[in-house]
């Protein structure tokens, strides 16, 4: 799997924080693991997914 380019990433990361703020507080967390399941089942790969939270976690200490 390629990566995504820079300008890319800066896209979904503004796209990202638009759909946090327009959830709004109490939706955060249940839109944030709906996202997440969404783009899991198009990766299709497990172990890519489990690598991703794997590398999610890391990013937290």
């Amino acid at each position: 799997m390629s990566a995504m380019p820079f300008e890319d990433l800066e896209a979904a990361y503004e796209m990202l924080a638009m759909a946090i703020d327009s959830a709004g507080a109490q939706r955060e967390t249940l839109f944030l693991t709906r996202l997440v399941l969404l783009l899991s089942h198009e990766l299709g790969d497990i172990t890519a997914f489990r690598n991703a939270v794997g590398a999610a976690l890391e990013g937290l200490e």
